[in-house]
């Protein structure tokens, strides 16, 4: 009888060798198309310095260029935002015991929007020390903002529970999109309108290799950490009672693990916009194969969630002839779907049922 053990390693093996293969793939697919095997010297080349066979004149001109200065930051910044927002999804689900959560969960993508709209239709974006980050910084406080009130909010009249983050996280939603609502209205710009409502869609074309440092240092960071706490999360499904006699404090965890992905979310959405449903149905596709234990479930989903990104944006990439659709788009597209079918084969497999 095989080893689940051994199962488990062969999936992660496949799927991290799938996300090496996609990202050759990727970079070679495009409005100019790049064949597998020159793609693959360019990023050799490029990476090691190593040369591969007897192709200089391949490894110098249009090819390098297109690959090295476009595709292939578009593709880490791809990786980074898919396995940030599947680890997100992951641990949000774990610390308020709902299949339904998201990273979103907190009001962070409204309050988000909100910054951006702020900064957009109302020109802040250029002014003052914020202006160096324009509409990212804004995005950002926006979305800290609304994670520190849902916070406060559901602190209110004794400990935090999950019940109390997800009533919270709602009405600060509807808050933040009113007042989005509310700027946009007396705004009347139409190129601003158009332009908020390209960034709350998602999009991936600011992929540069100067914002790449900052968005790969804080996920690789979080991932770390959360690889460390399996146990932890295990408990938080069981429920408070069991987390109680395991010696959990749920609540200090709780709010720490909320704290730490809102900040993730944040930085993520501010430099890529509102990307749906990857942190939502990422997790219970790999909670179907690989179970709900998070020493398996945390690394799964964030080769997954890479791996459903990068093909996600080459999809957005060339659905549009000589253009772009916004990925939100797309991910809402695939992934209402997949959660649909999931739900009525009762397939999720959530905290092991």
């Amino acid at each position: 009888m095989i080893k689940k053990s051994s199962v488990f390693s062969g999936i992660f093996i496949f799927l991290f060798a799938a996300v090496a293969v996609s990202v050759v793939m990727s970079v070679s697919i495009g409005q100019v198309s790049i064949p597998f095997h020159q793609s693959f010297a360019i990023l050799v080349r490029q990476l090691t310095g190593l040369q591969i066979g007897n192709n200089s004149d391949i490894l110098s001109g249009m090819f390098v260029d297109v690959i090295w200065q476009i595709r292939f930051p578009r593709v880490l910044l791809a990786m980074t935002t898919g396995a940030g927002l599947a680890l997100c999804g992951t641990v949000m689900q774990a610390s308020v015991q709902n299949p339904l959560a998201d990273p979103y969960i907190l009001g962070i993508s409204s309050g988000a929007s909100l910054g951006a709209t702020f900064s957009i239709m109302l020109g802040f974006g250029a002014i003052g020390i914020m202006g160096k980050f324009g509409i990212a910084s804004w995005a950002f406080m926006g979305a800290m903002g609304a994670t520190a009130l849902v916070l406060g909010l559901s602190s209110f009249g004794g400990k935090t529970s999950s019940v109390k983050l997800v009533l919270a996280g709602t009405v600060i939603n509807a808050l933040c999109s009113a007042a989005s609502n509310f700027i946009i209205y007396f705004a009347k710009s139409a190129e601003g309108i158009r332009s908020v409502s390209f960034w709350t869609m998602g999009s991936l074309v600011s992929a540069q290799w100067d914002k790449l440092p900052l968005i790969t240092v804080v996920v690789a960071a979080v991932l770390l950490f959360f690889l460390s706490q399996s146990r932890v999360m295990n408990a938080m499904l069981m429920g408070e009672e069991t987390a109680v006699t395991l010696g959990v404090n749920l609540n200090f965890y709780r709010r720490l693990y909320m704290v730490i992905s809102a900040v993730v979310t944040g930085v993520l959405v501010s430099t890529c916009g509102i990307i749906g449903f990857v942190g939502l149905i990422v997790p219970h596709i790999v909670r179907s194969v690989v179970g709900s234990d998070h020493k398996r479930l945390v690394p799964a989903s964030i080769l997954f969630g890479s791996l459903f990104m990068i093909w996600t944006d080459v999809f957005a990439r060339m659905v549009v002839p000589n253009g772009e659709l916004p990925i939100g788009i797309v991910t809402s597209l695939l992934g209402a779907p997949v959660f649909m079918y999931m739900l009525v084969k009762k397939s999720y497999g959530f905290g092991g049922k």
